[in-house]
């Protein structure tokens, strides 16, 4: 059953999503777009090699991280596949509300619901450099094929997706990423942390963003 959701503001004026049924917001509250910038964007695009870069995000949600992603990648002269994963789209009336368009004065103003409107399983362009390939499955029974440069693991907390960060499931992703692959996650649990080493990844703590102390990012050794 998909859960029932409703616009929240964050602290720096951006939107979030609240999930009723299980206390949980889709971003932080001190700043949805922030949030995303600093850990996904600075702690992990931003630190991939390359200009070529194929991307995993598992938990698509209301589209920021890829919204971004475009973004900086168009900035920097990247080519990128963007992968995604969601069990659970939202409703087109929730992304017409979002004001992440507005707030970064985009200059195409709908971009935000342009990759919203790339119909599930197939691959869209958004320009020349930008492939986008949303799949709406269960994550646990998802089975990657690709070698990805960067992860985006942004499910829902542990304590309330516990089955999202199982070690089956880092496993596989291990598996997926290139050697010098790099995962981010807004988590820094240690019993996470810990998962994540006993698989192979090399696990570093960096400064989280606003409002959180500390998120992991884990790096696919050689």
């Amino acid at each position: 059953m998909k859960p029932e959701t409703r616009i929240v503001l964050t602290e720096d004026g951006s939107h979030t999503l609240y999930v009723d049924s299980l206390d949980e917001y889709y971003h932080s509250r001190y700043g949805a777009i922030q949030e995303s910038e600093h850990i996904f964007i600075s702690k992990g695009l931003n630190a991939s090699k390359g200009k070529d870069i194929a991307i995993l995000e598992v938990g698509f949600g209301t589209g920021l991280n890829a919204l971004l992603t475009y973004l900086y990648g168009k900035k920097n002269h990247l080519k990128i596949q963007y992968d995604a994963i969601e069990l659970y789209p939202l409703e087109d009336s929730l992304i017409q509300q979002l004001n992440f368009n507005r707030l970064l004065d985009l200059e195409n103003r709908h971009l935000l619901l342009d990759i919203h409107k790339c119909s599930w399983n197939q691959v869209h362009f958004l320009g020349d450099d930008f492939a986008i390939h949303k799949m709406l499955q269960d994550f646990s029974l998802f089975k990657p094929e690709s070698k990805y440069e960067l992860v985006y693991f942004d499910a829902f907390a542990p304590e309330k997706q516990p089955e999202m960060w199982n070690e089956q499931n880092f496993q596989r992703l291990f598996k997926a990423m290139q050697i010098g692959g790099i995962m981010v996650t807004y988590c820094a649990k240690g019993e996470i942390k810990r998962r994540l080493k006993r698989i192979g990844f090399k696990v570093e703590l960096l400064k989280g963003p606003p409002g959180k102390h500390q998120m992991i990012r884990a790096v696919k050794p050689g």
